[in-house]
């Protein structure tokens, strides 16, 4: 007979990996309180018109990186939590479409919160610190300043650590970079295009954000250079000069107003002080066992949020419901040394598979991995058929390189359609 315990645990951050976190350690039976800095619930998804004027290229100011006309990337049936369907308002209001904007992914997120009582345990904090970490303690704390500078410190069981990917700005590395005197910024601080109207643009990096930013800039800069008459695509940066020109390692060079380094980002813990035992190396978050226990640290410190290209919030729900049946006592943890071994194996591994260390935690949307991770650890049910045939077909879609209509040309399936039906749609 498994002998199960209550525990009080501290989860910070309110997007999606946080509430899905939320959810499931309360669905265990925890006491659970979400400290978040912003005014909200969502994360990313709650817009934030603001950007970083005044801060320096690559610092972040604003929390969120969401720009004006974002719409996802994966279809609502999947960006969707694994028993509360994403479906359009039954008033006919908000977006309706398959590949719906960020507002109505953000109203779809609070009426989760409102269905499951999660905002009966978000505290929302304008600022929030970790203690350095008791090494040999089981407890740990957490200090909330409060803009009045109070200092309340609350002791906790355990911290899980959701504070999502995609607030602190990655920046390359060009010659000339610092000394080129025209506007700079990454995606993190773009917001609307109107600003750039009758530019010359460069976009650096080209994933969905780059693809998204540069056909939008198309339709107002005189050219956005990264196929319309005015987007062309150069593959890599030789120099940026102090006089505007962007040369080009084929030889080609622009004079360019702006540059919009669209380069991802990069994983940063502030609030957390491990003494060393956990860190961020070139994006490697570790160690970590199966992206989510620290060998050291664990079951106290968890990560949820942290693997990139998985299925979201599914996987997040997988890796939350792991971490609460740990914490009370339904599933144990290898030993310390066994996890340790475990992470080392792992990254070795991909490297010998060639795969850069900065993609360390980047599953590429293997659903097989994705089934595997929830059946292993928490009994978490593996993806339905018809959605793996949807998601098979979104990203095909994607690879084939049609951004511009992708989200709206599409043509379901049999078995896709049957799923549909099914779920209510």
């Amino acid at each position: 007979m498994v002998s199960m315990s209550s525990k009080k645990v501290c989860v910070i951050g309110a997007g999606v990996s946080g509430l899905a976190s939320a959810r499931e350690l309360l669905r265990e039976g925890h006491d659970v309180t979400v400290v978040e800095q912003s005014g909200g619930v969502g994360g990313q998804w709650l817009y934030d018109p603001s950007t970083d004027g005044g801060k320096p290229l690559g610092a972040a100011g604003a929390h969120s990186s969401m720009y004006a006309s974002v719409r996802l990337i994966s279809p609502r049936e999947l960006t969707a939590f694994s028993d509360f369907p994403f479906f359009p308002n039954n008033d006919g209001t908000g977006d309706a479409r398959r590949y719906p904007g960020h507002g109505e992914l953000l109203r779809y997120i609070r009426d989760f919160c409102d269905a499951f009582g999660l905002m009966d345990v978000v505290s929302s904090t304008p600022r929030s610190c970790m203690s350095a970490w008791p090494r040999r303690r089981r407890r740990d704390a957490l200090d909330d300043r409060e803009r009045d500078a109070v200092t309340t410190e609350e002791v906790f069981d355990a911290v899980v650590v959701a504070v999502g990917q995609y607030t602190q700005p990655r920046l390359p590395v060009i010659n000339g970079m610092d000394k080129w005197s025209r506007r700079q910024l990454h995606s993190h601080s773009y917001r609307v295009p109107v600003s750039f109207h009758g530019e010359v643009v460069v976009i650096v990096g080209f994933h969905e954000s780059g693809k998204d930013i540069a056909l939008e800039l198309s339709r107002v800069a005189r050219e956005a250079v990264s196929r319309h008459d005015n987007l062309h695509l150069h593959l890599q940066i030789d120099c940026l000069c102090e006089d505007g020109q962007v040369m080009f390692a084929d030889g080609s060079c622009v004079v360019a107003d702006s540059i919009i380094y669209c380069t991802g980002y990069d994983f940063s813990f502030p609030f957390l002080d491990t003494g060393g035992l956990v860190t961020v190396d070139d994006n490697r978050v570790g160690p970590l066992f199966e992206h989510t226990f620290p060998p050291a640290l664990a079951p106290s410190l968890s990560f949820v949020g942290v693997p990139r290209l998985v299925l979201v919030p599914r996987f997040y729900e997988a890796q939350a419901r792991w971490v609460a049946q740990v914490l009370s006592g339904r599933r144990p943890l290898p030993s310390s040394e066994e996890m340790m071994r475990a992470a080392m194996e792992y990254h070795l591994s991909r490297e010998a598979a060639g795969v850069p260390r900065r993609l360390s935690h980047t599953v590429f949307f293997d659903m097989d991995y994705c089934d595997e991770f929830g059946a292993k650890h928490c009994g978490f049910p593996p993806l339905e058929g018809w959605k793996r045939d949807l998601l098979s077909s979104a990203v095909a879609r994607v690879r084939d390189g049609d951004m511009e209509s992708y989200r709206d040309t599409y043509h379901d399936s049999d078995l896709v359609l049957e799923g549909l039906r099914s779920e209510g749609w």
